[in-house]
């Protein structure tokens, strides 16, 4: 079965494509605005992996309703869940199983019982969430074990997800100050190869 992981190139989509490629025919998946080319850093982890990579560029519109989700809220979480609700219904669209590598303990992305019921209703999919069950410390000690993984500055660490993009869209509309007040700092991660 063909399997499409939303994959940013941090270790938690890379981790999840590694449990998940010994049962199905995995493609890394990023979903972009084309407001920035960072998708590109994505396409070099999936290549560093070994594994087959898409990009889907989704409606702008789904960015901007983000942005100002986030804008309001002064903080990205709930824009940051709706990009990825949105994400996954782009790769429910093409592939018949649909995962991401969300973690039990995430903050955001998540995705309840109900969205994925929802998603794999209306789309006919099977919803996989291969690192639902793992906590930060056990993916970390696997990441550790498995992966070659740069890490830093959110801002600073070159990866495929939806934080660079939405952060550009937010300068371009509103400046730079307020992509300061939305986003808090913290740690990304980067895959580069194997361990």
């Amino acid at each position: 079965m063909e399997c499409g992981l939303l994959f940013s190139g941090g270790k938690d989509s890379s981790l999840a494509a590694l449990l998940l490629d010994g049962f199905y025919d995995v493609t890394l998946v990023t979903a972009h605005f084309g407001v920035t080319e960072d998708w590109e850093h994505a396409r070099e982890a999936a290549d560093a992996l070994g594994f087959s990579f898409e990009e889907i560029e989704m409606d702008g519109a789904v960015a901007d309703e983000a942005a100002e989700q986030m804008r309001d809220d002064g903080y990205p979480r709930q824009g940051i869940q709706q990009v990825h609700e949105a994400a996954l219904e782009a790769v429910a669209e093409e592939y018949e199983v649909v995962a991401d590598g969300t973690r039990r303990d995430d903050r955001v992305p998540t995705v309840s019982r109900a969205v994925a019921q929802s998603l794999e209703d209306r789309h006919g999919v099977d919803y996989v969430a291969p690192l639902s069950g793992f906590g930060r410390g056990a993916v970390d000690r696997l990441v550790d074990t498995h992966l070659v993984v740069e890490s830093g500055p959110s801002e600073e660490v070159p990866k495929g997800d939806y934080e660079t993009e939405l952060r550009e869209r937010i300068r371009q509309r509103w400046g730079a100050d307020v992509v300061d007040e939305v986003f808090p700092d913290h740690e990304q991660t980067r895959v580069v190869g194997r361990a």
